[in-house]
């Protein structure tokens, strides 16, 4: 066991201020070698390294070590999204290239797009495809286009999409990475992005936690494109939160409410799980907190958790290592504390811990103060 306040090392620049409403996006910034970014995954999933952080306080290990923190009576809540080809290359009626890429799917044929084209497509014009299907241009708003396809999207998706890996890995997605970026309980297609954290468990570990008597609960959080943006404001209240939609079925609700009345913890693998949870939980807004039951939740989230954030049901957080000035670095400085997160960041840099989506792992401990 290591305290952070020992290692030398300070790969953020910019000092805490004393008033915690104060932070910026400065506050959130820190250099990273490109060597530590990982461009593949473990050889097994669970083969990933661990870093545990409890009470400001750092020990490594490795992800199978997941089997032993949890314990009897928790509920562990993953993400079951599934990943979809989202990104796909075609051309305007004017012959131009355009590159689109899927932020979310509102319908049937319908979506969410970022494109990419050398002019901004006029409202009303068509999109060919591969010569398989055309998108007609409806609307923008900022960046997004709103889109729809003559022929039912995920179909076509399945046949003419890539799979969209993150900005930050140099290699086009193989079919390698078409089962290495989804995660083995991956259900619900919609995400354009992994929930990152999930990747690291297997049939092995999920059998072995459930055989300890912890209880796995699902929700679905379809990630957005949105996840990879940078925040453009050092103002982070005039940050606007990109929207997910998510749902937290009944029998999860049921788990964790069991799991909290019988004094287990909940363990959400994953930021997107722990913002499905939280944004339910918000949506209830309850007003003595010891004695609420969380209820089954459908709806669209702009929740934007930061510090001071204060957390209603997650205790616990197994998480990837994230992107400098980062909502989701934000997120896990919320949960485990400002500085604890400054110092695991260190001691991760320090100690060639692999980041980002194909990258090793933490498990946090939620630490109310910060």
């Amino acid at each position: 066991m290591s305290q952070s306040g020992q290692n030398p090392l300070n790969a953020f620049s910019t000092a805490l201020p004393d008033d915690w409403a104060k932070l910026t996006l400065a506050h959130f910034n820190y250099e990273l070698p490109d060597a530590l970014i990982a461009q593949m995954p473990a050889a097994e999933r669970s083969a990933s390294r661990l870093l545990m952080v409890s009470d400001g306080e750092l020990a490594d290990g490795h992800f199978s070590d997941i089997i032993a923190h949890l314990h009897q009576g928790d509920v562990l809540v993953m993400n079951n999204t599934k990943v979809i080809k989202a990104r796909l290359f075609g051309q305007k009626a004017s012959g131009g290239k355009v590159e689109v890429m899927l932020d979310r799917i509102t319908a049937s044929n319908e979506c969410i797009a970022q494109i990419r084209a050398s002019k901004t497509p006029a409202i009303g014009s068509a999109l060919n495809i591969n010569g398989a299907f055309h998108f007609t241009v409806l609307a923008k708003n900022d960046r997004f286009y709103q889109l729809r396809s003559d022929a039912p999207l995920l179909e076509m998706l399945d046949a003419h999409g890539h799979l969209p890996l993150p900005p930050y890995i140099d290699h086009a997605a193989d079919d390698f990475d078409e089962t290495r970026y989804q995660t083995v309980f991956a259900e619900h297609a919609g995400a354009v992005a992994a929930p990152t954290a999930g990747l690291h468990f297997d049939e092995v570990i999920l059998k072995a936690l459930q055989d300890k008597g912890v209880r796995l609960a699902y929700v679905t959080l379809h990630v957005g494109a949105g996840t990879f943006l940078p925040v453009q404001t050092d103002d982070l209240d005039a940050h606007v939160m990109h929207q997910e939609w998510f749902e937290v079925p009944e029998e999860t609700a049921a788990l964790i409410n069991q799991a909290r009345a019988q004094g287990g913890r909940v363990v959400a693998v994953g930021t997107t799980s722990l913002r499905a949870l939280e944004s339910a939980a918000a949506l209830q807004n309850p007003e003595h907190e010891a004695a609420w039951q969380l209820a089954a939740q459908s709806a669209d989230t702009r929740l934007f958790i930061r510090p001071p954030y204060r957390f209603r049901l997650v205790d616990v957080l197994i998480t990837n290592f994230h992107l400098p000035q980062s909502t989701l670095l934000m997120l896990v400085s919320a949960f485990s504390g400002v500085h604890t997160m400054r110092g695991a960041y260190n001691h991760a840099i320090a100690n060639d811990y692999r980041f980002f989506s194909y990258g090793d792992a933490m498990l946090l401990t939620r630490q109310d103060t910060l």
